[in-house]
């Protein structure tokens, strides 16, 4: 008499691995269905476990949806160029930052609006943090440190809303409309809005020195 085959038994997550797993099959199941369909059943599902893991670790769907999308941005980081020049570093950056986050906008400007403040306790704007995170202003400030470090600028002379402006308006767009951002707007950003702010609180542009 032949015996069945046993059924491999499922790898056992624990502790940070099954948190991610768990956060990875929310981000799956928004895109895939979007914030108003997905359930705490169905990203239970799809994780392959029950739903009390699920209300173990965040109290409802907003919560659950909130930090996937945190986990999502964090695990995808848009790296940080050093091309040698603040000029070619903004370019670069920019440009990685407006194809990369294309789709995380679009997911979470969707997301957004289709409530997903109902259940988190948190005002609009301390959900527009989670989603973007504090890596805003820190992690941007390396380009301009090695720009500093350089002489190519002295960041005791700008302003931090300056120094913010080119990353918030690519964020901008993004939110209206999230697509990659053209060339032509990341041009127009850093050439005629960055660059003549940054004259005018003293810093001489050294790519357009005589």
């Amino acid at each position: 008499m032949t015996r069945p085959t046993a059924t491999p038994s499922r790898q056992r997550r624990r502790g940070p691995a099954l948190q991610a797993a768990l956060l990875e099959a929310a981000w799956d199941e928004l895109v895939a269905v979007g914030y108003a369909k997905l359930t705490m059943e169905s990203v239970a599902s799809r994780a392959g476990t029950g739903i009390a893991v699920l209300y173990r670790r965040w109290a409802n769907k907003d919560q659950l949806v909130l930090a996937a999308l945190e986990h999502y941005r964090n695990s995808h980081p848009v790296a940080l160029p050093d091309t040698g020049s603040l000029r070619g570093d903004l370019f670069a950056a920019l440009t990685g930052m407006g194809q990369a986050r294309a789709a995380f906008f679009a997911i979470g400007a969707a997301t957004a609006v289709s409530g997903l403040l109902a259940d988190t306790g948190l005002t609009p704007a301390q959900v527009r943090d989670r989603i973007l995170g504090d890596q805003r202003v820190a992690r941007i400030q390396a380009i301009y440190q090695r720009a500093h470090d350089r002489g190519e600028i002295d960041l005791g002379q700008i302003p931090s809303a300056v120094l913010a402006l080119p990353f918030d308006l690519i964020r901008h767009d993004l939110l209206m409309d999230p697509k990659p951002v053209q060339q032509t707007r990341i041009h127009s950003i850093v050439e005629e809005l960055f660059w003549p702010l940054v004259h005018a609180h003293g810093c001489k542009d050294p790519a357009r020195a005589s």
